[in-house]
């Protein structure tokens, strides 16, 4: 199943996506929907329909209680970053408030010069879980999506420590949908990912290549602390980012940054001045 979580002139609904038509699943956005115990089937009821031409895609889960992302995970970024494989995930938080939807205009703070691209595949938690095995970590994830962590990098390396760089409000596109697992493979599947910016291709990728794929990263982060339905866990991003280049290039007012991965979709987001 594909689902998703768009705007209406009544609010927020929970969708599925049934040829070119999403349907009403009865509740205001998969954050509800993933909380209620037996979701996979009340994803399968029917209800009103909206065109999918013209949607307005909401972040797939507007308020999650947490959004734990994964920092070095691909060998070619690693590298790229001039830095040894780690032998332990390196994380960081994010907030419910930096989530946009996947055709949002990011907004460009003034008070950087420095904002980079980064695709990443995203795990969405339909469960709640706390030290999983390898077995509760799979069922626990309800399926992926695409994510564009926007680092405002001048931000990000004024201390050793990331996360002032990441959570700029309003900057981090994720969607359009939530992809069930048997749509793309399994738990731990093989993506491509792809980032172009201004018809350019920046980064490309297989998520088969992460170093600590969706399931280990389940296990891990529940292991530090409770997962819940409709957290979500970014994976992290393959190489191509801005910040590496020589020189290096950020984007800029007027550009169009889109981040796809194959199987689930596209952000496609203009940057426009504050």
């Amino acid at each position: 199943m594909k689902l998703a979580t768009i705007r209406t002139a009544d609010g927020t609904r929970a969708v599925r996506l049934d040829g070119e038509v999403l349907v009403d699943l009865g509740y205001a956005d998969l954050g509800e929907l993933f909380a209620e115990a037996d979701w996979r089937e009340r994803a399968t009821a029917s209800g009103a329909t909206y065109p999918v031409a013209g949607a307005d895609f909401a972040p797939v889960v507007p308020h999650p209680s947490k959004v734990v992302c994964v920092g070095h995970n691909y060998t070619n970024h690693i590298k790229e970053m001039g830095r040894d494989l780690p032998q332990f995930p390196t994380l960081f938080p994010k907030f419910a408030e930096t989530l946009l939807g996947a055709g949002d205009d990011i907004v460009k703070p003034a008070e950087t010069d420095a904002l980079d691209w980064e695709v990443e595949l995203a795990v969405v938690i339909g469960k709640r879980v706390r030290r999983a095995d390898e077995r509760q970590a799979a069922d626990a994830i309800a399926g992926f999506t695409v994510m564009n962590d926007i680092s405002a990098r001048d931000w990000q390396f004024r201390t050793i420590e990331w996360t002032q760089g990441k959570i700029w409000e309003a900057t981090t596109p994720v969607g359009p949908y939530v992809v069930t697992p048997d749509e793309v493979g399994g738990v731990r599947p093989a993506l491509q990912v792809r980032t172009v910016v201004d018809g350019e291709v920046r980064q490309q990728d297989d998520t088969g290549t992460l170093l600590f794929d969706p399931v280990f990263l389940v296990r891990y982060i529940s292991t530090v602390i409770t997962l819940r339905p409709g957290d979500i866990i970014a994976t992290g991003t393959p190489a191509g980012v801005g910040n590496a280049r020589d020189p290096k290039v950020f984007l800029r007012p007027g550009d169009t940054v889109v981040t796809e991965i194959s199987g689930l979709g596209a952000c496609v987001n203009k940057v426009v001045e504050a």
